[in-house]
C-alpha cells in the first residue's frame, strides 16, 4: 500500500510535467494497435522524426517566447523565406553549403533583432509586430520564388541534412542489418542519463531537498532506460539515427542546459513570471526580450534549412501554418498561456504528439478534415489541463 501511495503522490505532484509523456505513450499505443504495428515500425518512426524536425526546432524557440509572455506569428513564413534564401544562394549564387547556411542563419538573427526592436524598444504588442512580420515574410517568400516557382536543390550535402543518416561502423558479423553505431550511441545516452540522475539526487540530498524513495528512483531509472533503449532499437532497425534527429538533439541539449543550468535561464523564467518584479530585481526585461526573439529568428532559419533540405526544394507555400504547429506543440508540451511556465523537453514532446496524431491518422486513412478537428480537440484539452492544474496548485 505504501508503494501505491508514494506513486500516487508523485504523480499528483508532477502531473503537469508527466501528463504529456503519458499522452504521447497512449497515442502511440493506440495507433500501433489500430495500424497493426505499422505505426511503430522502424521506417515509420524514422520518417516521423524527420517530419517533426523542422517543427520541433520552431517549438523550442516558441516555448521560450511564450515563457516571457509573448507570441511570434512571423516564424512560419520567415522559415519558408529563409529556406528559399538558402536554396537561391546555392542554386543561383553558387555559394557553397556552409556559406549558404551561414548566410541564412545570419538573416534569421537579423529578423529576430527586428522583431525584438518592435516589441522591446517601440513597445508594440508582440502579436501585432509579428503579424506584420507574417505578412512581410510571406510577401518576401513570394518575391524570392516568383521567377521559378519551385527552386529545386541538387546539392547532395545540403539534402543529406533532411534525408541522410549517420554512417555505421563496418559490419563485423554481429547483429546483421542493425545500425550498430546508433545502438552504441543509445547505450551512451542511457549511461549519461543514469550518471546525471544519480549526481542530481546526491546534490539534492546534500542540500536537504526532498527526494523520491530509493525504490521509486530505481524504477524511474529502469523505465527511462528501457524507453530510450526501445527507441534506439527502433532507429537501429531501419537506417539508424538521421542527421535531422542529430540536429534536433543538439538544439534540445543546448537550450535545455541554458534554461535549467544558467543564470540566463533563471532570468527568462523570472521575466515570464513577473516582468515588473524582475526589472526591480535588476534583470533587464528589454535585453531578455532581445535574446529570446533573436533565438527565435535563428531557430526559424534552422527550421527553414531543415524543411528545404527535407523536400530538396523551396516553394511558394513553404512555411504555411508552421507558426501554428509550433504554438500548438508548445502548449501541448506544457507551456502556459499566462507565461513563466514551460520546458524545452516539453515542447519536443508536444511536437511529437501533434505529428504522431497526423502520421497515425494518415496511416488509418482518416480524412484531413477530421484530422484538423482531432488536433484542435487535443490542443484545447492541453490548455484546459494547464488551467486546471494551475488552479489546483493555487
Amino acid at each position: 500500500m505504501s508503494f501505491i501511495k508514494d506513486v500516487n503522490k508523485i504523480l499528483r505532484q508532477n502531473i503537469r510535467e508527466w501528463g504529456m509523456y503519458i499522452a504521447l505513450l497512449v497515442i502511440m499505443a493506440f495507433f500501433t494497435i489500430t495500424t497493426k504495428g505499422i505505426f511503430i515500425s522502424s521506417r515509420n518512426i524514422g520518417n516521423l522524426i524527420n517530419q517533426t524536425g523542422y517543427i520541433a526546432v520552431l517549438a523550442v524557440g516558441m516555448t521560450l517566447v511564450i515563457i516571457i509572455g509573448h507570441i511570434d506569428l512571423s516564424v512560419g513564413y520567415l522559415s519558408g523565406f529563409l529556406g528559399a534564401v538558402a536554396a537561391i544562394a546555392m542554386v543561383s549564387w553558387h555559394l557553397p553549403v556552409y556559406a549558404s547556411i551561414s548566410l541564412t542563419m545570419a538573416l534569421g538573427v537579423l529578423a529576430g533583432i527586428f522583431s525584438a526592436f518592435l516589441v522591446a524598444q517601440m513597445k508594440i504588442p508582440a502579436f501585432v509586430a509579428t503579424l506584420a512580420g507574417w505578412l512581410g515574410y510571406r510577401g518576401a517568400l513570394q518575391l524570392a520564388t516568383m521567377s521559378k516557382g519551385t527552386i529545386v536543390i541538387t546539392n547532395a550535402a545540403f539534402n543529406a541534412i533532411g534525408n541522410g543518416y549517420i554512417p555505421d561502423i563496418p559490419d563485423i558479423g554481429i547483429l546483421p542489418g542493425v545500425h550498430k553505431l546508433t545502438l552504441i550511441l543509445g547505450v551512451l545516452v542511457i549511461l549519461l542519463f543514469i550518471i546525471n540522475a544519480i549526481n542530481n539526487r546526491r546534490k539534492m540530498s546534500a542540500y536537504n531537498f526532498k527526494v523520491s524513495p530509493m525504490y521509486l528512483f530505481i524504477i524511474q531509472l529502469i523505465f527511462v532506460s528501457a524507453l530510450v533503449g526501445g527507441i534506439t532499437w527502433v532507429f537501429a532497425g531501419y537506417k539508424g539515427l538521421s542527421w535531422t534527429a542529430v540536429v534536433v538533439l543538439i538544439v534540445i541539449l543546448v537550450y535545455n542546459f541554458i534554461m535549467s543550468r544558467t543564470v540566463l535561464g533563471r532570468h527568462i523564467y523570472a521575466v515570464g513570471g513577473n516582468p515588473e518584479a524582475a526589472e526591480l530585481s535588476g534583470i533587464s526585461v528589454k535585453k531578455i526580450t532581445y535574446v529570446i526573439f533573436i533565438s527565435m529568428g535563428m531557430l526559424a532559419a534552422l527550421s527553414g534549412i531543415l524543411f528545404a533540405s527535407r523536400f530538396k526544394s523551396a516553394t511558394t507555400t513553404a512555411g504555411t501554418l508552421f507558426e501554428l504547429d509550433a504554438i500548438a506543440a508548445a502548449f501541448v508540451g506544457g507551456a502556459s498561456a499566462s507565461g513563466g511556465v514551460g520546458k524545452v523537453t516539453g515542447s519536443i514532446i508536444g511536437a511529437l504528439v501533434m505529428m504522431s496524431l497526423t502520421s497515425g491518422m494518415n496511416l488509418m486513412g482518416i480524412d484531413i478534415s477530421f484530422q484538423y478537428i482531432v488536433r484542435a480537440l487535443v490542443l484545447v484539452a492541453a490548455v484546459v489541463f494547464d488551467v486546471a492544474t494551475r488552479n489546483r496548485e493555487k
